[in-house]
């Protein structure tokens, strides 16, 4: 094996720092470095699906970056819940910022995230659906994180009780 010189060493260790001070910066904690704006909740008229009317809860939110970092390859997890119970009903996954990533003071666009589950009716209209004695009001729990940080919950809202067509 040849020795490497001194000089190398020194420039390939300068290099190696480099890259990790970049992608080992200070970690934005998502719950202070976030802002969740919730633009709107209800239930998303899915039209007829095998021969009912489908209904599934629904937010519209944008996100705000408040912390003083680049958040990079954003992305949220909307778990929709029935208030009732503790166990997922339905999710939705949704890329908030790609990898030029949300600037500090930056704002998304509106996103939206939807459930694949929900409320199916055939004899019942959208409007009736809503007010059914049987039917069971949702949550949604989003939890954000960007790069390759843990998941973090970011915030809870409840899906009012109002059909969505758009």
């Amino acid at each position: 094996m040849r020795p490497r010189s001194a000089a190398r060493v020194a420039a390939t260790a300068g290099l190696f720092v480099t890259v990790c001070a970049g992608a080992c910066g200070p970690t934005v904690d998502l719950t202070k470095g976030l802002q969740v704006e919730v633009v709107r909740t209800g239930w998303y008229d899915m039209g007829i699906v095998k021969g009912q009317n489908k209904l599934v809860p629904s937010v519209a939110f944008r996100l705000k970056n408040v912390s003083d970092h680049t958040l990079s390859t954003l992305q949220v997890n909307a778990l929709f819940r029935r208030v009732t119970e503790q166990d997922e009903w339905g999710s939705a996954f949704v890329t908030a910022a790609g990898s030029s990533g949300l600037p500090p003071g930056g704002r998304t666009e509106t996103l939206m995230a939807r459930s694949e589950r929900g409320y199916t009716g055939a004899d019942q209209s959208r409007q009736e659906m809503l007010k059914n004695t049987h039917f069971v009001d949702a949550k949604v729990e989003l939890f954000a994180k960007y790069g390759s940080t843990q998941w973090v919950r970011v915030g809870e809202y409840p899906i009012a009780r109002e059909l969505i067509t758009k």
